[in-house]
């Protein structure tokens, strides 16, 4: 092994040093790689098995692999959904001593799809929209960060399930800056990047006749606009009011509640004669049910996921007569008595199909259903057996979908 190699990482791995650093990345050997389905990328990137986990390896330049594992690093730091970054290592260079590039290196997010996978293999009409409706969601959230990504596009994001929707996370950070506020002109240049880039990502899955017919491509690229300025709007909009109407104040906090959004800090004037108030969330921080959720039952799972079990928790409180008992040991009989009961029934060789908590979404979809048939409820016991059987039996793993390219995924054609 060269002498000259480097590796910057918070936490080293060991192994990392019996990996071939002196082969080029596009030429490692297939027993080094985990055959998962790949976005569209620039750079060469491989998806690496390392200790019993998967690691993404991206070749890049030596400043650039620095200045976005540092990037990562703050990401993180604030709590915006991105990959999570491992390491750096530079001073690669075959045995011949001829120059490799540096590798930036990130843990793969387990669950995770890129956009052209899951159209390969899920062509429901509302798939474009969803997929919008999450990177409106992330792009907002970076920006109240005072992230400039620089390069929005579905090609540099990943999405995970987030009961019946999808949650985006960054992927790609080197073209981004991180400033203490963006200018109305950053958000707004980001913004026309990211539609630009939607309609020709869109144009390109057309042409490879993995849309469905009758979606118009340039309407969903403009959609991510309208998305955008209406969560903005709502997040940080001035709202003016009488002074008598106080209680405005704390619907507008319920209402980003509701939103998914904790308010930390609110600016409040009032005019000379005191007859008018206005009201201007000055800092508001994303995920409201998944803190819930977390304090009460540790589970750590996708805001909209936060919202569906805490509404089941809530129901379970009105039918079991516990509307006056402290929700701490509510939540922990719900847990102990339903979602785990019904977690552990799932088989094990059925556990990679589908995040635990997006399990038991569905499975609440599926008594719905099973219930509006039947006409009357139907007990847990016998709704998970019948779920297994005809939905998730037939999934195909999304935990780490081995050995398929996007061509055979689509030839699995299902649909959500």
């Amino acid at each position: 092994m060269p002498q000259s190699l480097q590796i910057t990482a918070a936490a080293p791995d060991p192994a990392m040093l019996d990996l071939p650093w002196h082969i080029a990345l596009e030429e490692w050997p297939e027993e080094n790689l985990a055959a998962l389905p790949r976005g569209i990328s620039r750079h060469v990137v491989r998806f690496v098995k390392l200790s019993g986990r998967v690691i993404a390896v991206k070749e890049i330049g030596e400043s650039v692999a620095y200045r976005e594992y540092q990037l990562l690093r703050d990401l993180m730091k604030l709590d915006v959904p991105s990959v999570v970054p491992v390491g750096v290592i530079t001073g690669r260079s075959t045995p011949d001593g001829e120059p490799l590039n540096s590798v930036l290196i990130t843990q793969h997010l387990k669950f995770s799809l890129p956009y052209r996978a899951l159209f390969s293999r899920y062509l429901a009409p509302d798939t474009a929209t969803r997929l919008i409706d999450a990177l409106a969601v992330l792009l907002v959230r970076l920006h109240l960060t005072g992230f400039y990504w620089g390069d929005v596009s579905l090609s540099n994001t990943l999405f995970r399930r987030d009961a019946g929707e999808f949650a985006a996370y960054l992927v790609d950070a080197e073209t981004g800056d991180l400033h203490d506020t963006l200018t109305t002109g950053q958000r707004e240049y980001d913004l026309e990047i990211a539609r630009v880039n939607i309609i020709g990502e869109l144009m390109d899955l057309a042409a490879g006749e993995l849309l469905v017919d009758d979606v118009d491509t340039i309407a969903v690229g403009e959609m991510i606009v309208t998305r955008y300025h209406e969560l903005w709007n709502q997040l940080t909009s001035v709202e003016e009011f009488g002074a008598s109407d106080r209680w405005r104040v704390a619907a507008r906090i319920r209402q980003l509640n509701q939103l998914g959004y904790d308010v930390g800090e609110l600016q409040m004037t009032t005019d000379i004669d005191g007859t008018t108030v206005q009201i201007q969330p000055k800092v508001v921080d994303a995920g409201h049910h998944h803190r819930r959720l977390m304090r009460l039952t540790g589970l750590d799972v996708e805001e909209n996921q936060s919202r569906r079990l805490l509404n089941d928790m809530d129901t379970y409180r009105a039918a079991t007569d516990q509307l006056g008992e402290d929700e701490e040991f509510v939540a922990h009989e719900w847990l102990s008595d339903v979602f785990e009961p019904t977690i552990r029934q799932i088989p094990r060789d059925l556990r990679g199909k589908l995040e635990p908590a997006e399990i038991f979404h569905e499975v609440l979809e599926h008594r719905w259903f099973m219930a509006q048939e039947a006409g009357h409820d139907i007990p847990m016991a016998d709704v998970v057996p019948h779920y297994i059987d005809t939905v998730l039996r037939h999934r195909p793993d999304e935990e780490a979908i081995l050995g398929l390219d996007t061509a055979t995924l689509r030839a699995l054609g299902e649909d959500v």
